[in-house]
């Protein structure tokens, strides 16, 4: 990987679902990762169903395990593809409180805290954004 300049992080995160896939079929030696698409597959189901992870999560261990078959081991996998359970795409619809609500939930807070919210609210800034504003001398 690091001959191909991977990413670290990308390094990282394939050693990690390769451990994974090991330790999911219990493999103990490398005749273990004979019949791939197979094993892959279920590992892939498993991840979808049981675990219930996220499309984009499914792929980059999918990636993993075929990075592991046709560059680690040199045992391309077979053409007619990994036929595995997707994931779902999950819509998160996000909890928004109404302008009463907001009043009501500024009124309790004082000092600091207060002026945080209702810059973060009349502003748009982001919590980060307002935890790194500085009052800014600018006497003249």
């Amino acid at each position: 990987m690091r001959r191909g300049h991977y990413s670290i992080h990308t390094e990282r995160s394939y050693c990690d679902w390769i451990k994974r896939y090991v330790a999911f079929h219990k493999m103990k030696s490398r005749s273990d990762l004979a019949n791939g698409e197979d094993k892959i597959e279920s590992f892939l189901t498993h991840l979808a169903v049981e675990r219930n992870v996220a499309p984009s999560t499914q792929n980059q261990a999918m990636n993993a395990l075929v990075f592991l078959y046709n560059k680690v081991i040199k045992q391309p996998l077979a053409e007619k593809g990994i036929d595995a359970v997707r994931s779902v795409k999950k819509m998160n619809v996000p909890v928004v409180l109404t302008r009463e609500e907001t009043a009501r939930v500024i009124i309790l807070m004082s000092g600091v805290p207060q002026l945080t919210v209702k810059l973060l609210y009349g502003s748009g800034l982001r919590v980060m954004e307002c935890a790194r504003l500085r009052i800014h001398d600018n006497r003249l």
